[in-house]
Protein backbone atom coordinates (compact mmCIF):
# COMPACT_ATOMS: atom_id res chain seq x y z
CA UNK A 1 0.00 0.00 0.00
CA UNK A 2 1.67 3.42 -1.10
CA UNK A 3 1.36 6.05 1.44
CA UNK A 4 1.57 8.90 -1.15
CA UNK A 5 -1.34 7.38 -3.30
CA UNK A 6 -3.66 6.97 -0.45
CA UNK A 7 -6.23 9.99 -0.12
CA UNK A 8 -8.91 10.43 2.39
CA UNK A 9 -12.71 12.11 1.23
CA UNK A 10 -14.23 13.05 4.35
CA UNK A 11 -18.74 13.78 3.66
CA UNK A 12 -19.00 16.49 6.35
CA UNK A 13 -22.23 18.41 4.88
CA UNK A 14 -24.82 16.69 7.14
CA UNK A 15 -26.81 18.87 9.64
CA UNK A 16 -27.26 16.04 12.40
CA UNK A 17 -30.75 16.93 13.87
CA UNK A 18 -31.45 14.49 16.16
CA UNK A 19 -28.68 16.02 18.55
CA UNK A 20 -30.52 19.41 18.53
CA UNK A 21 -30.07 21.74 20.30
CA UNK A 22 -26.40 21.60 20.43
CA UNK A 23 -25.80 20.33 15.91
CA UNK A 24 -28.36 22.84 14.41
CA UNK A 25 -28.34 23.38 10.25
CA UNK A 26 -26.42 26.61 11.67
CA UNK A 27 -23.43 24.46 12.94
CA UNK A 28 -23.79 20.66 13.03
CA UNK A 29 -22.23 18.34 15.05
CA UNK A 30 -19.26 17.62 12.98
CA UNK A 31 -17.85 21.20 13.58
CA UNK A 32 -18.63 20.50 17.48
CA UNK A 33 -16.73 19.14 20.52
CA UNK A 34 -19.46 16.75 20.84
CA UNK A 35 -17.39 14.51 23.40
CA UNK A 36 -15.80 16.86 25.69
CA UNK A 37 -12.20 16.35 24.14
CA UNK A 38 -11.51 19.55 22.78
CA UNK A 39 -11.65 18.51 19.22
CA UNK A 40 -14.32 18.67 16.81
CA UNK A 41 -15.84 15.31 15.12
CA UNK A 42 -14.13 16.21 12.42
CA UNK A 43 -10.59 16.98 13.66
CA UNK A 44 -10.87 13.14 15.40
CA UNK A 45 -11.71 11.67 11.75
CA UNK A 46 -9.08 13.60 10.04
CA UNK A 47 -6.26 12.97 13.39
CA UNK A 48 -7.84 8.72 12.93
CA UNK A 49 -6.69 8.55 9.44
CA UNK A 50 -3.53 10.49 9.20
CA UNK A 51 -1.37 7.54 10.11
CA UNK A 52 -3.12 6.12 5.93
CA UNK A 53 -1.85 9.29 4.11
CA UNK A 54 -0.89 12.98 4.47
CA UNK A 55 -2.93 15.80 5.32
CA UNK A 56 -2.11 17.40 1.67
CA UNK A 57 -3.92 13.85 0.44
CA UNK A 58 -7.18 14.72 2.33
CA UNK A 59 -10.37 16.30 0.79
CA UNK A 60 -13.54 17.66 2.98
CA UNK A 61 -17.20 17.86 0.85
CA UNK A 62 -19.20 20.01 2.55
CA UNK A 63 -21.82 22.77 1.95
CA UNK A 64 -20.91 26.64 1.14
CA UNK A 65 -22.18 27.64 4.25
CA UNK A 66 -19.75 25.09 6.24
CA UNK A 67 -16.81 26.17 4.51
CA UNK A 68 -15.89 28.51 7.22
CA UNK A 69 -15.91 25.56 10.14
CA UNK A 70 -13.91 23.38 7.83
CA UNK A 71 -11.13 25.89 7.70
CA UNK A 72 -11.43 26.84 11.07
CA UNK A 73 -10.99 23.26 12.46
CA UNK A 74 -8.02 22.19 9.79
CA UNK A 75 -5.88 25.24 9.15
CA UNK A 76 -3.35 22.76 7.70
CA UNK A 77 -5.81 20.91 4.90
CA UNK A 78 -4.82 22.87 1.45
CA UNK A 79 -7.74 25.72 0.79
CA UNK A 80 -8.33 23.69 -2.64
CA UNK A 81 -9.12 20.24 -0.83
CA UNK A 82 -12.25 21.70 1.04
CA UNK A 83 -15.01 21.03 -1.80
CA UNK A 84 -18.36 22.88 -1.84
CA UNK A 85 -21.37 21.63 -3.03
CA UNK A 86 -24.06 24.22 -3.86
CA UNK A 87 -27.09 22.46 -2.32
CA UNK A 88 -26.74 18.87 -0.75
CA UNK A 89 -27.55 16.20 -3.48
CA UNK A 90 -26.76 12.77 -1.25
CA UNK A 91 -23.77 10.80 -1.05
CA UNK A 92 -23.47 9.65 -4.51
CA UNK A 93 -22.87 12.78 -6.81
CA UNK A 94 -20.61 14.28 -3.70
CA UNK A 95 -18.43 11.05 -3.54
CA UNK A 96 -18.32 11.32 -7.56
CA UNK A 97 -17.30 15.35 -7.40
CA UNK A 98 -14.42 14.15 -5.36
CA UNK A 99 -13.39 11.62 -7.01
CA UNK A 100 -13.49 12.47 -10.51
CA UNK A 101 -11.90 15.68 -9.29
CA UNK A 102 -9.16 13.91 -7.66
CA UNK A 103 -8.95 11.49 -11.17
CA UNK A 104 -7.58 14.31 -12.87
CA UNK A 105 -4.36 14.87 -11.31
CA UNK A 106 -4.33 11.56 -9.40
CA UNK A 107 -4.92 8.80 -11.10
CA UNK A 108 -3.26 6.40 -9.47
CA UNK A 109 -5.48 7.51 -6.20
CA UNK A 110 -6.52 4.70 -3.90
CA UNK A 111 -9.46 6.36 -2.03
CA UNK A 112 -11.06 6.12 1.33
CA UNK A 113 -14.35 7.49 1.74
CA UNK A 114 -15.56 8.04 4.98
CA UNK A 115 -18.13 10.07 7.09
CA UNK A 116 -17.11 13.04 9.34
CA UNK A 117 -19.27 12.63 12.38
CA UNK A 118 -18.36 9.24 13.71
CA UNK A 119 -16.42 7.99 16.49
CA UNK A 120 -14.23 5.07 16.58
CA UNK A 121 -12.16 4.15 20.15
CA UNK A 122 -10.35 1.05 18.46
CA UNK A 123 -7.69 3.36 17.12
CA UNK A 124 -4.70 0.86 15.68
CA UNK A 125 -7.43 -1.65 14.61
CA UNK A 126 -8.82 1.01 12.86
CA UNK A 127 -5.50 1.58 10.59
CA UNK A 128 -4.94 -2.10 10.40
CA UNK A 129 -8.75 -2.77 8.96
CA UNK A 130 -8.50 0.54 6.27
CA UNK A 131 -4.27 -0.59 5.69
CA UNK A 132 -5.98 -4.19 4.38
CA UNK A 133 -8.88 -2.67 2.62
CA UNK A 134 -6.48 -0.36 0.90
CA UNK A 135 -3.98 -3.12 -0.23
CA UNK A 136 -7.02 -4.73 -1.50
CA UNK A 137 -8.07 -1.90 -3.66
CA UNK A 138 -4.72 -0.76 -4.87
CA UNK A 139 -4.24 -2.98 -7.79
CA UNK A 140 -7.95 -4.24 -8.30
CA UNK A 141 -11.70 -3.62 -9.80
CA UNK A 142 -12.70 -4.07 -6.05
CA UNK A 143 -14.69 -1.66 -4.03
CA UNK A 144 -14.13 -2.69 -0.15
CA UNK A 145 -16.86 -1.09 2.56
CA UNK A 146 -15.97 -1.56 6.16
CA UNK A 147 -18.43 -3.52 8.24
CA UNK A 148 -18.55 -2.90 11.85
CA UNK A 149 -19.72 -6.13 14.51
CA UNK A 150 -22.85 -5.60 15.88
CA UNK A 151 -22.56 -5.32 19.46
CA UNK A 152 -26.82 -5.24 19.97
CA UNK A 153 -29.73 -6.11 17.55
CA UNK A 154 -29.68 -2.13 16.14
CA UNK A 155 -32.95 -1.09 14.14
CA UNK A 156 -31.04 2.36 13.22
CA UNK A 157 -28.17 1.08 10.65
CA UNK A 158 -28.15 -1.21 7.51
CA UNK A 159 -26.56 -4.05 7.29
CA UNK A 160 -24.39 -5.67 5.23
CA UNK A 161 -24.92 -9.35 4.58
CA UNK A 162 -21.26 -11.19 4.10
CA UNK A 163 -20.24 -14.79 2.56
CA UNK A 164 -19.05 -15.56 5.86
CA UNK A 165 -18.57 -14.59 9.47
CA UNK A 166 -14.51 -13.98 9.21
CA UNK A 167 -13.54 -10.78 10.96
CA UNK A 168 -10.70 -8.38 9.80
CA UNK A 169 -10.34 -10.27 6.69
CA UNK A 170 -11.41 -9.25 3.07
CA UNK A 171 -14.53 -11.09 2.09
CA UNK A 172 -17.43 -10.74 -0.29
CA UNK A 173 -20.69 -9.20 -0.11
CA UNK A 174 -23.53 -11.34 -0.55
CA UNK A 175 -26.16 -8.20 -0.55
CA UNK A 176 -26.84 -4.66 1.29
CA UNK A 177 -30.02 -5.01 3.51
CA UNK A 178 -32.05 -1.68 4.40
CA UNK A 179 -32.87 -0.52 7.95
CA UNK A 180 -34.46 -3.82 9.81
CA UNK A 181 -37.07 -3.94 12.45
CA UNK A 182 -36.30 -5.64 15.58
CA UNK A 183 -37.19 -8.73 15.61
CA UNK A 184 -34.80 -9.50 12.36
CA UNK A 185 -32.35 -7.07 13.86
CA UNK A 186 -31.95 -10.02 16.87
CA UNK A 187 -31.61 -12.45 13.72
CA UNK A 188 -29.01 -10.67 11.84
CA UNK A 189 -27.05 -10.38 15.25
CA UNK A 190 -27.62 -14.25 16.05
CA UNK A 191 -26.84 -15.28 12.47
CA UNK A 192 -23.24 -13.65 13.31
CA UNK A 193 -22.24 -12.62 9.52
CA UNK A 194 -24.32 -9.65 9.34
CA UNK A 195 -22.63 -6.62 10.39
CA UNK A 196 -23.87 -2.59 10.15
CA UNK A 197 -22.90 -0.96 7.11
CA UNK A 198 -20.51 2.25 8.52
CA UNK A 199 -20.45 4.47 5.77
CA UNK A 200 -16.90 3.85 4.92
CA UNK A 201 -15.90 2.87 1.51
CA UNK A 202 -12.15 1.95 -0.19
CA UNK A 203 -11.53 2.16 -3.73
CA UNK A 204 -9.46 3.08 -6.40
CA UNK A 205 -10.26 6.16 -8.35
CA UNK A 206 -10.32 4.02 -11.66
CA UNK A 207 -12.72 1.49 -10.59
CA UNK A 208 -15.01 4.23 -9.10
CA UNK A 209 -15.21 6.28 -11.88
CA UNK A 210 -15.97 3.15 -13.74
CA UNK A 211 -18.94 2.16 -11.39
CA UNK A 212 -20.30 5.10 -11.43
CA UNK A 213 -20.34 5.33 -15.36
CA UNK A 214 -22.18 2.38 -15.06
CA UNK A 215 -24.79 2.22 -12.73
CA UNK A 216 -25.06 6.22 -12.10
CA UNK A 217 -24.78 7.64 -15.57
CA UNK A 218 -27.07 10.61 -15.27
CA UNK A 219 -24.94 11.61 -11.92
CA UNK A 220 -21.77 11.26 -13.96
CA UNK A 221 -23.07 13.43 -16.78
CA UNK A 222 -23.40 16.01 -14.53
CA UNK A 223 -20.06 15.57 -13.60
CA UNK A 224 -18.49 15.72 -17.31
CA UNK A 225 -19.89 19.05 -17.78
CA UNK A 226 -18.18 20.64 -14.39
CA UNK A 227 -15.14 18.53 -14.69
CA UNK A 228 -12.98 20.88 -17.41
CA UNK A 229 -13.69 23.65 -14.63
CA UNK A 230 -11.54 21.58 -12.26
CA UNK A 231 -8.86 23.16 -10.76
CA UNK A 232 -9.79 26.82 -12.31
CA UNK A 233 -11.48 30.01 -11.10
CA UNK A 234 -14.32 28.82 -13.16
CA UNK A 235 -15.01 25.91 -10.45
CA UNK A 236 -17.19 27.28 -8.36
CA UNK A 237 -19.66 28.72 -10.89
CA UNK A 238 -19.64 25.32 -12.77
CA UNK A 239 -20.32 23.59 -9.40
CA UNK A 240 -23.87 25.95 -9.23
CA UNK A 241 -24.84 26.00 -12.44
CA UNK A 242 -25.02 21.99 -12.73
CA UNK A 243 -24.36 20.37 -9.14
CA UNK A 244 -28.40 21.22 -8.30
CA UNK A 245 -29.46 19.46 -11.71
CA UNK A 246 -27.65 16.23 -10.27
CA UNK A 247 -29.84 12.87 -9.22
CA UNK A 248 -30.63 13.07 -5.77
CA UNK A 249 -29.37 9.51 -4.75
CA UNK A 250 -27.27 8.12 -2.20
CA UNK A 251 -23.99 5.43 -2.78
CA UNK A 252 -25.57 2.73 -1.47
CA UNK A 253 -28.12 2.89 -4.08
CA UNK A 254 -26.61 4.24 -6.87
CA UNK A 255 -23.79 1.82 -7.07
CA UNK A 256 -23.30 -0.70 -3.66
CA UNK A 257 -26.79 -2.34 -4.01
CA UNK A 258 -25.67 -2.67 -7.85
CA UNK A 259 -21.83 -3.50 -8.37
CA UNK A 260 -20.93 -7.11 -8.74
CA UNK A 261 -17.47 -5.98 -6.91
CA UNK A 262 -18.48 -5.65 -3.44
CA UNK A 263 -16.37 -6.91 -0.59
CA UNK A 264 -16.36 -6.04 2.91
CA UNK A 265 -13.74 -6.37 6.00
CA UNK A 266 -15.47 -6.37 9.24
CA UNK A 267 -14.05 -6.00 13.31
CA UNK A 268 -15.53 -4.72 16.27
CA UNK A 269 -13.91 -0.62 16.23
CA UNK A 270 -15.82 0.73 19.27
CA UNK A 271 -17.39 2.44 16.02
CA UNK A 272 -20.42 4.89 16.98
CA UNK A 273 -22.36 7.56 14.39
CA UNK A 274 -23.28 9.36 17.20
CA UNK A 275 -26.92 9.60 15.77
CA UNK A 276 -28.67 10.37 19.28
CA UNK A 277 -27.72 11.85 23.06
CA UNK A 278 -28.12 7.82 24.19
CA UNK A 279 -24.91 7.38 21.90
CA UNK A 280 -23.33 10.58 22.49
CA UNK A 281 -23.55 9.72 26.24
CA UNK A 282 -21.93 6.09 25.62
CA UNK A 283 -18.82 7.69 24.57
CA UNK A 284 -18.50 10.58 27.49
CA UNK A 285 -16.53 9.76 30.47
CA UNK A 286 -19.19 9.21 33.44
CA UNK A 287 -19.25 9.21 37.00
CA UNK A 288 -19.79 6.80 39.40
CA UNK A 289 -24.05 7.44 38.67
CA UNK A 290 -23.72 7.15 35.10
CA UNK A 291 -24.01 10.58 34.31
CA UNK A 292 -21.89 11.86 31.03
CA UNK A 293 -21.17 15.90 31.43
CA UNK A 294 -19.66 18.31 29.45
CA UNK A 295 -19.48 22.16 31.15
CA UNK A 296 -17.15 23.02 33.72
CA UNK A 297 -20.41 24.87 35.85
CA UNK A 298 -22.51 21.43 36.16
CA UNK A 299 -23.56 20.12 39.56
CA UNK A 300 -25.47 17.43 39.90
CA UNK A 301 -27.69 16.09 42.91
CA UNK A 302 -29.38 12.76 43.10
CA UNK A 303 -28.68 12.36 39.39
CA UNK A 304 -28.29 8.81 37.64
CA UNK A 305 -27.87 8.21 33.68
CA UNK A 306 -28.54 11.74 32.51
CA UNK A 307 -26.29 13.23 29.68
CA UNK A 308 -25.53 17.19 30.33
CA UNK A 309 -23.72 19.19 27.72
CA UNK A 310 -23.51 22.67 28.90
CA UNK A 311 -21.38 25.87 27.67
CA UNK A 312 -18.32 26.32 29.84
CA UNK A 313 -18.89 28.52 32.30
CA UNK A 314 -22.36 28.20 32.61
CA UNK A 315 -23.67 27.68 36.01
CA UNK A 316 -26.33 24.72 35.49
CA UNK A 317 -27.49 22.84 38.94
CA UNK A 318 -29.74 19.79 38.39
CA UNK A 319 -31.15 17.74 41.00
CA UNK A 320 -32.69 14.22 41.14
CA UNK A 321 -32.94 13.55 37.47
CA UNK A 322 -32.93 10.27 36.29
CA UNK A 323 -32.59 8.97 32.83
CA UNK A 324 -32.89 12.81 30.95
CA UNK A 325 -30.60 14.98 28.61
CA UNK A 326 -30.66 18.66 29.46
CA UNK A 327 -28.82 20.10 26.87
CA UNK A 328 -28.21 24.01 26.09
CA UNK A 329 -26.50 25.91 23.10
CA UNK A 330 -24.06 28.23 22.54
CA UNK A 331 -26.92 29.97 20.84
CA UNK A 332 -29.30 29.44 23.41
CA UNK A 333 -31.41 26.99 22.40
CA UNK A 334 -32.18 24.88 25.43
CA UNK A 335 -33.62 20.51 25.51
CA UNK A 336 -34.78 18.99 28.43
CA UNK A 337 -36.32 15.64 27.91
CA UNK A 338 -36.24 11.78 28.97
CA UNK A 339 -33.26 9.73 27.23
CA UNK A 340 -36.29 7.43 25.95
CA UNK A 341 -38.21 10.35 23.81
CA UNK A 342 -34.91 11.19 22.72
CA UNK A 343 -36.56 9.92 19.00
CA UNK A 344 -38.84 12.66 19.12
CA UNK A 345 -36.05 15.48 18.84
CA UNK A 346 -36.16 15.61 15.76
CA UNK A 347 -39.87 16.50 15.71
CA UNK A 348 -39.56 18.71 18.32
CA UNK A 349 -37.06 21.11 16.93
CA UNK A 350 -38.83 21.66 14.30
CA UNK A 351 -42.35 22.20 15.81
Amino acid sequence: MSRKNTHIVIMAGGIGSRLWPLSTPEQPKQFIDLLGLGKSLLRLTVERFLPLAPIENFWVVTGERYAKFVAAHLPELPIEHILLEPEARNTAPCIAYACRKIALRYPEANIVVTPSDAIVTKKELFVEVISKALKETEHSSSIVTVGITPTRPETGYGYIHASSNEREKVIPVSEFREKPDIWTAKKYVADGSFFWNAGIFVWNVSTIISELTTYAPKVMEVMDKIAPSFYTLGEREALQKYFPTCEKISIDYAVMEKSQNIKTIAAELGWSDLGGWSSVREHMAQDADGNAVVGDGVRLFGCTGCVVHVPSGKKTVLSDLHDAIVCESPSGGLLFCPLIDEQNIKTYSQS
